[in-house]
């Protein structure tokens, strides 16, 4: 049954790392393009997309920086498109979700909460950087509030509802399953939802086994069978939790938005690499990977025959 198989998500790039810190993450349209296609091929069924202002490189959520990106992933996999609405704790909702309203992708991804989002202990690590933005922009989430309200969350669920969306939860902390459950009971999402428990954000839970337990308890008691889970580990504790999430019976995320090393002390050379690994890990434990078309079954997806792109 497809229900039974693995899921690879791949978050391709993102707005947190810059390409100071690993030569391996694509910013340009074409390298995140070429990326992406290759972890599809890889195994991923899923692909979380983030874009670059291509004069900067700064985080983007403009719809001309996605459309080139996603028509060539779109002429070359048959891999589910999960556009982000998350962006960069910068931005506002209404600007995060111009993209998704534009594009109708299968899925987005929706944070369930707000929450203090830093990464600023990254700029002590670095004495030069590429671009003139990087160093004031990893410095100064410090202050960051990474803003979803609850208004926010209505906002993005009544103004996607009419493209069949579904939304990838991305639940920083054990509130944020709450948060959700309130939105669900209100109405504003249609199970099975999909949430991804994410651990090891400064400001959210942390990367402990016990954590990932908690959570999928919490989700269980809260959701009961009407809803199925991925696990994103951030940093070094993204093959250890994607692993143990894999032997849950959980789906997995991982990608160079979410960690830039294959090993530690090693940077990943790609996202493909990252993809191949954990879908060697997974299948060597005797689990199989899911295909595209099984995501979508297993998600209840609406195809990818309604998106715009």
């Amino acid at each position: 049954m497809a229900r039974n198989k693995t899921i690879i998500t791949c978050a391709v790039t993102g707005s947190i790392h810059t390409p100071t810190m690993s030569d391996g993450l694509p910013i340009t349209q074409n390298d995140i393009a070429e990326q992406a296609i290759a972890a599809a091929e890889a195994g991923a069924s899923i692909l979380h997309v983030h874009t670059r202002d291509p004069d900067d490189f700064r985080p983007s959520v403009n719809p001309d920086h996605y459309e080139p990106i996603l028509g060539r992933v779109k002429q070359s996999t048959d891999a589910v498109v999960n556009i982000t609405t998350g962006g960069a704790p910068t931005m506002r909702i209404k600007e995060r979700i111009e993209a998704a309203t534009k594009f109708s992708p299968e899925m987005c991804s929706l944070n369930m909460g707000s929450m203090n989002f830093a990464f600023h202990p990254l700029a002590g690590r670095y004495d030069t950087w590429k671009y003139d933005w990087e160093k004031d922009y990893v410095e100064g989430s410090e202050a960051n509030i990474f803003r979803n309200t609850f208004a926010d969350i209505r906002e993005a669920a009544e103004t996607l509802a009419p493209h069949g969306i579904k939304f990838e939860h991305e639940c920083y902390d054990v509130g944020h399953l709450y948060n959700l459950k309130f939105c669900l009971d209100a109405g504003l999402f249609k199970a099975p939802i999909f949430i991804q428990f994410i651990f090891g954000i400064l400001g959210g839970i942390g990367p402990e086994v016990d954590n990932l337990i908690f959570m999928k308890r919490t989700a269980d008691r809260l959701f009961g069978d009407d809803y199925r889970w991925s696990v994103l580990g951030a940093g070094g504790a993204q093959m250890s939790l994607a692993t143990t999430a894999s032997q849950m019976g959980g789906n997995v995320r991982v990608g160079l938005e979410d960690s830039l090393f294959i090993k530690r002390g090693e940077l990943a050379t790609s996202n493909a690499q990252q993809v191949a690994k954990i879908r060697r890990i997974v299948e060597d434990l005797g689990a199989e990977i899911a295909t595209p078309d099984e995501a979508r079954e297993i998600l209840d997806l609406k195809g990818g025959d309604r998106v715009n792109f």
